[in-house]
């Protein structure tokens, strides 16, 4: 039985190395706990005063204080303390950690492995890590409970006459997703509007298939996203590239002869602008004048610092009758999860639902119940609190170094998303700065991989999301030496 709480001096010292830093300070409670400094029922200091007495962020006592609850170390009393579980130093003694550690390779792995850069700030991937290994395993537990099912999660196109889903597990995460996207971004959907497919760029095929864009003209924002580019591309599309700029697509540019267009207004996909509400505005009118589809790709809308998230292009009037809204879970949870949802306009439901069909691209039965239960029992909305702390922890301490390493950078795309873009001098050689950063351990990616007609701009496109805060000075030190050559 767990004793009354008792407050304990902890000699706590985070030893040197290159783990998170929220590993870090687990990893030390964790080691108290099996020398017996800390024992079942003792209370943890306060996050504010540990982080005060490490000389970290207070975001990092934080995440390993949700690290070590999720896997039982601790839980937090109501209207009191946190404190140690019950067993916890006899799981500490045993060996048993908060996180799981990097396996070590063979010889022959290493040496057939293409080498892992040291800093990871290659944009589009969030830290998977973050993701609270409890509620992770509850969801699975709860998809594997479910019957085994034929169904297909994208809409049921060879079900009930009218098209309409009847899957049991699908109403369930649409269902959750209708609640979702509601709550975070505006957008008002009916669960029967949403249609699950197994990623944006089969979301752009099905839209191109199912609105005759095959021939057509489509603007996209140049530079812009790749795949998104090479899907509606590959659907017959002409693409229309349209400039971008510090407040989004130019909308000026836009041709009478675009039948669509392509954009990603949350956080521009790379240089990071937020499609200005002004121009939000004139983009609905243009596409309701010129009798256009709207593609409305919600790029890491979920994450915003420092600013007000805009409404939704969907959201705003008009929305419903002119958007196509596109969203993922690759920047919430793991691109590995291949989840995506897209809400057509009306016209189009029934179309998408067959150009899917023909395709036979669909999700995950399991997959989808486990994301149904993840959002529902709350599990997302915690998620998303945790990392956009620690996302913007991060997403400061790389800015604050790159200003101390490559003062000569300017820094922009940084009010939302998981990267920055760091523009280079307009002579810079953007391929051989970006193989000297590989030679020195740092993956990022570059502006020209993101375009395929010359720019006249020289930029690095560096993502925060896999950096921890105590490896940050590092990174820029190295791009600040590439740089200088």
């Amino acid at each position: 039985m767990t004793r009354h709480a008792r407050s304990v001096e902890l000699p706590l010292r985070l030893p040197p190395s290159g783990a998170p830093v929220r590993h870090r300070v687990a990893d030390a409670l964790i080691e108290l706990l099996r020398t017996g400094h800390l024992r079942p029922g003792d209370a943890l200091p306060a996050t504010r005063a540990l982080a005060t007495e490490l000389d970290i962020s207070r975001n990092a006592v934080l995440a390993a204080y949700d690290e070590l609850a999720a896997a039982g170390f601790i839980h937090a009393t109501p209207g009191s303390s946190t404190v140690v579980a019950v067993g916890a130093d006899v799981a500490a003694r045993a060996g048993v950690s908060s996180h799981i550690s990097p396996q070590t390779a063979t010889r022959d792995e290493l040496r057939d492995a293409p080498p892992e850069p040291r800093w990871n700030l290659v944009p589009g991937y969030p830290d998977t890590s973050l993701i609270e290994p409890g509620h992770w395993r509850a969801a699975w537990r709860s998809a594997a409970q479910q019957p085994v099912t034929n169904g297909l999660l994208h809409g049921e196109p060879h079900g009930e006459p009218d098209g309409e889903p009847h899957g049991q597990p699908d109403r369930q995460l649409r269902g959750a997703l209708a609640a979702h996207l509601r709550r975070t971004r505006g957008v008002a959907a009916d669960p029967a509007d949403i249609i699950l497919v197994p990623g944006v760029s089969a979301a752009l095929r099905a839209l191109a298939a199912a609105a005759g864009l095959a021939g057509r003209q489509v603007a996209f924002e140049h530079p812009g996203y790749p795949e998104g580019r090479r899907a509606l591309e590959s659907a017959g599309v002409h693409i229309h590239p349209v400039p971008v700029d510090d407040e989004g697509l130019d909308l000026t540019r836009l041709g009478r002869h675009d039948a669509a267009v392509y954009t990603t207004p949350a956080h521009q996909y790379p240089l990071g602008a937020r499609l200005s509400a002004g121009r939000r505005a004139v983009l609905i009118r243009w596409a309701r004048e010129a009798r256009a589809l709207v593609i409305e790709d919600d790029y890491d809308g979920e994450f915003r610092y420092d600013v007000r998230g805009l409404p939704a292009l969907r959201s705003m009037d008009g929305g419903p009758e002119l958007v196509a809204y596109i969203g993922t879970a690759s920047k919430m949870l793991s691109p590995g999860f291949r989840i995506a949802w897209l809400i057509p306009p009306p016209y189009l439901r029934r179309a998408v639902l067959d150009a899917l069909a023909v395709t036979d691209e669909s999700i995950s039965t399991t997959a989808g119940q486990a994301l149904a239960h993840f959002i529902a029992a709350g599990h997302l909305s915690r998620h998303l609190a945790r990392a956009a702390r620690t996302y913007a922890a991060r997403r400061h301490a790389l800015i604050a170094a790159l200003r101390d390493a490559a003062p000569g950078l300017r820094i922009s795309g940084v009010d939302a998303g998981l990267h920055l873009v760091a523009d280079l001098p307009r002579d810079t050689d953007e391929i051989g700065l970006r193989q000297r950063l590989h030679d020195a351990g740092l993956g990022v990616a570059v502006l020209g991989e993101y375009t395929t007609t010359p720019l006249d701009r020289r930029a690095l496109v560096c993502g925060y999301a896999l950096l921890p805060e105590t490896q940050a000075a590092a990174a820029a030190a190295a791009i600040g030496a590439a740089y200088r050559e």
